[in-house]
């Protein structure tokens, strides 16, 4: 069994959650097993050993999980990118369009700097919405975003093909289809 097959047969799929009609992709059984969490990391941390990362910058909540662990791995720094509201000191904020509303994520503005090499993580990439927000955000700041990293990606829900307009790579270790 390859590394990725390891870590798909760890991901629990839960059907109607949280509403009926959607299979659920929980990660929390992958990142139990050290096997497949080591897998994640090194896998992600292999894709960007050679990209001179300053920051690793984590989507709450569990870009977190992935993203402290790869900035380790980097040998880079990690930053928060929060909810509203959650961070202590002075922040910038990005808001962007749901499907009923709008929602926004906050960083600190003194996270990243002009010039500084930013890897924006999350564990999955759906519609691309989250994922552009906090691109956007990070650009505010006059850092580069080298590329954005997810374990999985709901391929059909085409929010690489979103991101990837902007000149931003995108880098999934998994990829699903939802057939």
């Amino acid at each position: 069994m390859s590394d990725k097959e390891y870590v798909r047969s760890h991901i629990r799929e839960v059907p109607d959650f949280p509403k009926k009609g959607i299979l659920f992709l929980d990660i929390t059984t992958a990142v139990k097993d050290k096997k497949a969490l080591q897998y994640i990391v090194d896998y992600l941390a292999e894709q960007f050993k050679d990209q001179r990362i300053d920051y690793v910058a984590g989507i709450e909540s569990r870009g977190f999980i992935f993203g402290t662990a790869l900035a380790l791995k980097l040998n880079a720094g990690f930053v928060l990118i929060r909810k509203p509201n959650k961070l202590p000191a002075e922040t910038i904020k990005e808001t962007y369009s749901l499907e009923y509303g709008t929602d926004t994520i906050e960083m600190h503005i003194d996270a990243v700097q002009a010039g500084d090499r930013v890897l924006i993580v999350d564990d999955l990439l759906a519609t691309g919405g989250t994922a552009m927000a906090a691109v956007h955000l990070v650009e505010k700041t006059e850092a580069t975003v080298v590329s954005t990293a997810f374990v999985i990606e709901l391929d059909p829900l085409k929010g690489r093909e979103k991101i990837e307009k902007t000149g931003c790579p995108v880098c999934s270790m998994l990829h699903y289809n939802l057939d």
